[in-house]
């Protein structure tokens, strides 16, 4: 028989990746957005799965609302992609931030403990939890030094489903996930407002591409591999937390070159750096080991930064 899927923030880039992957593994999808009527689909509509995917109105932060499609839906396992997404966002709303990220977690953790369903939870982290890094490379027992109302909210999100899984037995495990792109990504992203800005150069339509800080180092993956993992961490026999990443660390700087070779320009003559961009505190140096992953699930990133800004420049989906 086939299993049931029950996505929270099916319309966003991982979500949509996700409902395609699952879809095509026979999976019945459902996902989840606040107003159903309302919810924006393009991404799923993009991807050619909208017809496949059943959308359900959920509040993440209303225990009730939880509950009720969690009980209704009868899911098998459960990826909890839901909350506010953008780091320069949360300085900006950091309650709602809060809200959004570990309230509804919390009440997602909840409910499966109060219905005693056998359902597996994927609950989307983030290496924002971990800071600046220096010159040695996270991995899943380094500590959590977050510099952002987001990862403060993914940190403690984290230490919910952890606090669950040792003290109720649920299958439930954080995927800590590095930056990861597509073109379904937004444009309040920094990585898709560099592609779309590079590309109006290119054509004409306007000069300049105005950034803030330039000389932070991340580590940036594909994200229609980044959702394999999140379905991998699912199909193992004990539930684990796991980082999700490249294990490749690039500056912003390099990502901006890149994209201006895809486009035939030179960077020095088209960026502008801009002091009312930068954020109250940012982390300036991110790097990433992935190895336990691959060591136990046999995922491994394949798409190093060149490959996805040629993939994102050109809208090349997969």
């Amino acid at each position: 028989m086939s299993r049931t899927a029950l996505i929270l923030g099916v319309t966003g880039q991982d979500g949509a990746y996700l409902s395609h992957l699952l879809l095509g593994k026979g999976y019945r999808v459902v996902g989840t957005s606040r107003d159903a009527q309302m919810a924006n689909t393009s991404r799923l509509e993009r991807l050619g799965i909208r017809a496949g995917v059943e959308i359900v109105s959920l509040a993440p932060n209303d225990f009730r609302s939880v509950l009720k499609v969690v009980s209704g839906v009868a899911p098998d396992e459960i990826y909890n992609l839901a909350g506010q997404t953008s780091v320069g966002l949360s300085f900006e709303q950091p309650v709602e931030c809060m809200e959004s990220i570990a309230g509804g977690t919390l009440n997602l953790l909840e409910v499966i403990r109060y219905l005693g369903a056998p359902v597996r939870l994927f609950n989307a982290g983030s290496s924002e939890c971990f800071g600046d890094t220096g010159r040695t490379p996270a991995n899943e027992d380094s500590p959590f030094r977050p510099r952002s109302p987001y990862a403060v909210a993914k940190a403690t999100a984290f230490w919910q489903v952890a606090n669950y899984r040792e003290a109720y037995g649920l299958f439930a495990c954080t995927g800590i996930l590095a930056n990861h792109e597509s073109p379904l990504r937004p444009e309040r992203f920094v990585t898709q407002k560099i592609i779309q800005g590079v590309k109006a150069i290119a054509e004409g339509k306007q000069e300049k591409l105005v950034l803030g800080n330039l000389d932070i180092w991340r580590d940036w993956g594909w994200a229609p591999e980044y959702v394999e993992a999140m379905h991998l961490m699912l199909q193992a026999e004990k539930p684990q937390d796991f980082l999700i990443a490249s294990g490749k660390t690039n500056s912003l700087r390099e990502l901006v070159a890149a994209a201006c070779r895809v486009a035939g320009l030179k960077a020095e003559e088209r960026i502008e750096a801009c002091q009312d961009l930068l954020r109250p505190t940012d982390l300036t140096y991110s790097e990433m080991d992935p190895r336990l992953i691959e060591q136990k699930c046999g995922w491994k990133s394949a798409h190093g930064l060149e490959e996805i800004i040629l993939k994102m420049h050109n809208g090349i989906l997969f």
